[in-house]
């Protein structure tokens, strides 16, 4: 299905000047990988310190995009530049994972949200992200079917923090979109198992 994934071969042909810069300059893919956790954990603990501020909200997609660009970077330099490796690999999907949830989790903590969905919704991306890797396991390959991968997530939740921070009454249909999310998650772990089982059983 359909997902904002599919762009990521053109974003990095557009960052792969800055991946090479990074690379000259002694800039490691797991250094790129720790950075952008770390900076992940930061914001999500300013959004759950201050989960109305308009800053915080205002400021959330474009560090989001900013996120997106360094998960692009730290990919070009491990196959590119020769930076593979099992521990690069752990921290990659792990560090996915966490940053995720400490970005999303502090949407729970908006005036009138249903905090249940919002940390439904952050165990099935988990779980998704989880589901995607085992297709390695399977043999069916890494899979990032959609409709609602990392890419469509992080879209989604900086548009809400977007019209919230703008001011604009968004507030009543919060709750829709998180159960939309979660149902869009589902299906999403249902055609990313679907698929790995589907491409295993074609290469066995």
């Amino acid at each position: 299905m359909p997902s904002i994934y599919e762009l990521k071969p053109r974003f990095q042909q557009l960052l792969r000047p800055l991946a090479t810069f990074l690379y000259r300059a002694g800039i490691t893919a797991n250094g790129v990988t720790v950075a952008a956790l770390l900076a992940a954990l930061a914001y999500g603990a300013w959004l759950f310190l201050a989960p109305t501020s308009r800053w915080a909200l205002g400021l959330l997609p474009t560090f989001l995009f900013m996120r997106m660009a360094l998960n692009a970077i730290d990919g070009m330099l491990a196959r590119e530049f020769g930076q593979q490796s099992k521990l690069g690999a752990v921290l990659n999907e792990g560090s996915d994972v966490v940053a995720d949830a400490a970005l999303y989790a502090p949407f729970a903590l908006l005036p009138g949200v249903h905090a249940g969905l919002v940390l439904l919704v952050v165990f099935l991306a988990g779980l998704s992200e989880f589901i995607g890797v085992l297709g390695q396991v399977v043999g069916g390959g890494r899979r990032y079917d959609g409709p609602c991968g990392k890419s469509d997530r992080a879209f989604a939740f900086g548009t809400m923090a977007l019209l919230l921070s703008l001011g604009l009454p968004v507030q009543p249909y919060l709750n829709y979109v998180f159960g939309s999310l979660a149902l869009l998650l589902i299906l999403t772990v249902w055609n990313r198992a679907r698929q790995a089982l589907r491409v295993s059983s074609l290469t066995a």
